[in-house]
């Protein structure tokens, strides 16, 4: 799937890796970049046509996928984020938050673009997930469930789109330096450097990218005795 006139829609595109995604777009010739966003006057970037997109919103997704028939890629970048092991959650508040972010938020984009993507050939999705998909540690707990459940849910809809002809991408990376990660301490990586691989991969035809070498080690120790999720930090 290449990114040269294409129409390319992005979750979340306002900052972080959202506006990495929307900046490599514009520079890889697509035709057309939808900016999504809670608030589209906080989309700065020259070149996108900015829209209004809260992935928990059932009604402003279905509004998107009304407005935006030309989609051919969809980047499901949206996230939300809290630090904390599941037992400091007692009220589930901040889990069911996450999770409607994180999970909820690109099923609904997924099965309202499903039929836009369809009509315009079938193009390519893809969902912004981590290395917590894999492990998971009282740093981010609730937060590693929300992408174990994201990864379930792009294998799922890489094999229910698949008769559609719409290619079905993962994108997997550890700590990126964005407003997200803003006062954790380890190594991260530049948005812009995750989104020039992510696309490459994309435009490859690769179903999942490892975006840094951390995550490339805990896929690859998925099938041993000593798996990266059983050992502690």
């Amino acid at each position: 799937m290449q990114l040269a006139n294409a129409v390319v829609l992005i979750t979340g595109a306002n900052r972080g890796i959202g506006l990495a995604f929307a900046r490599e777009a514009l520079r890889r010739g697509a035709r057309r970049v939808y900016a999504g966003a809670r608030d589209p006057a906080s989309v700065q970037l020259a070149g996108v046509l900015p829209i209004q997109i809260d992935v928990t919103d059932p009604e402003q997704v279905a509004r998107a996928a009304r407005d935006c028939g030309d989609v051919t890629v969809l980047i499901n970048n949206a996230g939300v984020a809290n630090t904390g092991g599941f037992l400091e959650d007692p009220t589930l508040g901040s889990t069911r938050w996450q999770m409607e972010t994180n999970f909820f938020g690109i099923l609904r984009m997924a099965q309202s673009f499903a039929p836009v993507l369809a009509a315009n050939g079938g193009g390519a999705m893809l969902n912004v997930l981590s290395i917590a998909s894999w492990i998971n540690r009282p740093l981010l707990g609730a937060y590693g469930a929300t992408k174990s459940a994201a990864w379930a849910l792009t294998n799922g809809l890489r094999h229910e789109l698949h008769a559609q002809g719409t290619q079905v991408t993962a994108l997997h990376m550890g700590f990126v330096d964005t407003d997200l990660t803003r006062g954790i301490a380890a190594p991260k990586s530049s948005a812009e450097d995750v989104v020039r691989l992510a696309l490459d991969g994309l435009e490859a035809g690769a179903t999942e990218v490892l975006a840094d070498e951390a995550t490339r080690q805990v896929k690859q120790s998925l099938s041993g005795a000593s798996a990266a999720y059983l050992v502690a930090a």
